[in-house]
């Protein structure tokens, strides 16, 4: 494979995390996490590396590796280990484990999705993995991460900070200028679901107010991550208000819900609440109109 190929296979591991096809995008998500959270970069880049290189040598479809998909659970999970466990070799070992297995299931998800013109399954493997991957640091020994150093951050009204860290969140990037970064970048490419993805971060905060919910968790960016990420993907899919609209709601629905109940949601409430929309839109739908929903 030539060079530039190669490359623009590699970045789309991490512009796929916003399920963005552009290496360009890609390429700022890197760019970012090496200033914001340079003690996470290895692992961001060993998951980016791991992902494509297992899915190659499990002849997995080409074309899904080609556009990134075997590529950001990897990066996903090369980021959330380090922020949890120091590098050691153990780590390392662990991180290219565990994108072997985020590769695995990615490639039983996609197959069942178009066999069954079923639903797509976005960071499924990330969040079954994340929700086991620390219990096993833990048993390993692994010792624990120290706090993590980064770019200064720019005092903003917290409005503005909340909003900003809600896109910075989803590669665990707690600085709001990094997702202000990322917002532009999705607003060069995406626009129209950039916006949408805006609202999704900007709604979750009257209703913080009126539910009483801890500031800390709406300062943190936490609370409007889901609610971006579902509102974003579904804009995607289509150009109705409909869909990203419901998927913003019910992802701060399932996310409050998961808190309650002391359930890591990670993103598991995005993934949950585009599953419901697409479900509900396909049931609705005349037999005869109704569109494989596999896909990214």
């Amino acid at each position: 494979m030539r060079p530039l190929p190669l490359l623009t296979l590699w970045l789309r591991g991490f512009s796929q995390v916003f399920l963005q096809p552009s290496p360009l995008f890609g390429l700022l998500c890197l760019a970012l996490i090496g200033a914001c959270a340079p003690g996470l970069l290895p692992g961001a880049v060993l998951g980016a590396t791991a992902g494509p290189a297992f899915a190659h040598l499990l002849r997995c479809r080409q074309g899904d590796t080609d556009a990134g998909l075997y590529g950001y659970n990897a990066v996903l999970i090369g980021l959330l280990l380090p922020l949890k466990f120091a590098w050691s070799p153990m780590l390392v070992a662990l991180v290219l484990f565990a994108s072997l297995a985020s590769v695995l299931l990615q490639r039983l998800l996609l197959r069942a999705s178009r066999q069954r013109h079923g639903l797509p399954p976005y960071t499924l493997a990330f969040v079954l993995l994340g929700w086991t991957l620390p219990a096993l640091g833990t048993l390993l020994s692994l010792p624990a991460a120290a706090p993590l150093a980064g770019l200064v951050e720019l005092p903003l009204p917290t409005l503005l900070e909340a909003t900003s860290r809600a896109f910075g969140q989803v590669i665990f990037l707690d600085t709001p200028l990094a997702g202000a970064l990322i917002f532009l970048g999705l607003l060069l490419g995406a626009p129209r679901a950039a916006t949408w993805a805006l609202f999704g971060a900007v709604m979750v905060l009257p209703v913080a107010v009126f539910a009483g919910i801890p500031q800390g968790d709406v300062h943190s960016g936490l609370l409007g991550m889901n609610s971006a990420l579902a509102a974003l993907a579904l804009a995607l899919r289509g150009p109705g208000p409909f869909a990203p609209l419901a998927g913003a709601v019910l992802a701060l629905i399932l996310q409050q819900a998961m808190v309650a109940l002391g359930i890591p949601f990670m993103t598991a409430p995005f993934i949950f609440a585009c599953l419901l929309v697409l479900l509900g839109e396909r049931l609705l739908r005349p037999a005869s109109r109704r569109a494989p929903l596999a896909g990214n």
